[in-house]
C-alpha cells in the first residue's frame, strides 16, 4: 500500500494526468487571453498613453501618493488596531466571565459591530462627530469605526486563543492557590498570545483595505490623494491600478509577517484557522 497517496481517492493514471494538462495548458491559454483582452481594451481606450500615467512618474505626486497617501492610510490603519486589540482583549475577556451581567453585555456589543457594516459605522460617526471637525473629525471617524468592527471580531479570537489553552493548566494554578486574574494574566494568556498573533496580524490586512472606505466621508488617505490626481488627470482607470498595486504590496508584506510569526511563534506550517481553534482542547485529548 502506498502510504504517500490520498486515503480519499487513487492516484491518477496516465491518462488522468495528461488530462489534467490539456486542463493546466487550456487554463493558461484562457488567463493569457483575458489578460491580453484587458491590456487592448486599455490601449483602444487610451488608458495606456503618457498624459495618463505621467503622475505616477512625477516627484512632487509620487511623494504626495507615499506621504499623505500611504503613509497617513497606515496610521490610520496602526490606530485603528492599536484599539480594536484593546477593545477586543477587553469583549473576549469579559464573554468568558462567569458573572452573566459582564457575560452577556459583552456578548451583544460583539454581535452587534460584527453585524454592521464599516461603512454604515462611518458615514454614522462622520455625521454626529466628524462633519464638524474637519479632516480630523474624518480621520477618527474612520479609526473608530474600524475600531469597533475589528474589535468584535478580535474578541472572538482572543474567547478562541484562551480557550486553546489546555485547561488543565488553569486547573493547577487554582490548585496551587492563584486567583482568577492572576490565572488569566500569568498563565492563560502568555500562552494564548502564540495562537492568537497571527490572526492578529491578518487583521491589520482588513483594517488596512478598510480605509479605503474612509473615501465616503472624505477622510484623508490613498483613496483621497489618488481621487485628487484623477480628478485633474481624468486618469481613474490608472490611478485605480496603482493604489489596488499599492494596497496589494503593503498587505503582501502584512501576510509575510503573518507566516513568518505563524511558524516562529505558533509552530505550524499552515495558516491558523480561528474557527478551529475553540476544538483544540479537543483534538489533543483523542
Amino acid at each position: 500500500m502506498n502510504t504517500g497517496a490520498s486515503v480519499l481517492f487513487d492516484a491518477p493514471g496516465p491518462a488522468t494526468l495528461a488530462r489534467h494538462r490539456i486542463y493546466t495548458v487550456l487554463a493558461a491559454i484562457g488567463l493569457v487571453g483575458v489578460l491580453a483582452f484587458i491590456v487592448w481594451r486599455l490601449y483602444e481606450t487610451g488608458q495606456l498613453t503618457y498624459e495618463k500615467w505621467e503622475p505616477f512618474v512625477t516627484p512632487a505626486y509620487v511623494e504626495a501618493l507615499l506621504v499623505d497617501g500611504l503613509l497617513v492610510t497606515l496610521e490610520m490603519a496602526f490606530s485603528a488596531v492599536l484599539l480594536a486589540v484593546v477593545f477586543g482583549l477587553i469583549l473576549g475577556v469579559g464573554k468568558l466571565s462567569e458573572h452573566s451581567w459582564i457575560r452577556w453585555p459583552c456578548w451583544a456589543v460583539v454581535e452587534f459591530f460584527r453585524a454592521v457594516p464599516v461603512l454604515m459605522l462611518m458615514i454614522l460617526f462622520f455625521y454626529s462627530y466628524g462633519v464638524s471637525h474637519g479632516e480630523t473629525g474624518a480621520y477618527w471617524t474612520v479609526v473608530l469605526a474600524l475600531m469597533l468592527y475589528n474589535g468584535a471580531v478580535l474578541a472572538e479570537v482572543f474567547r478562541a486563543g484562551i480557550q486553546a489553552v489546555p485547561h488543565g493548566q488553569a486547573e493547577a494554578a487554582f490548585a496551587v492557590g492563584m486567583r482568577k486574574t492572576q490565572v488569566m494574566n500569568v498563565i492563560m494568556l502568555p500562552q494564548a498570545v502564540k495562537i492568537m498573533l497571527p490572526a492578529i496580524i491578518s487583521q491589520c490586512v482588513v483594517a488596512l483595505k478598510d480605509t479605503s472606505l474612509g473615501y465616503v466621508v472624505a477622510a484623508p488617505g490613498l483613496t483621497a490623494i489618488g481621487a485628487q490626481i484623477y480628478r485633474q488627470f481624468q486618469n481613474q482607470v490608472p490611478t485605480a491600478m496603482v493604489l489596488a498595486g499599492m494596497y496589494i504590496a503593503v498587505n503582501l508584506l502584512l501576510t509575510l509577517a503573518a507566516t513568518w510569526a505563524q511558524k516562529k511563534y505558533v509552530g505550524e506550517k499552515k495558516p491558523l484557522e480561528v474557527s478551529a481553534v475553540g476544538h483544540l482542547d479537543d483534538a489533543r485529548a483523542v
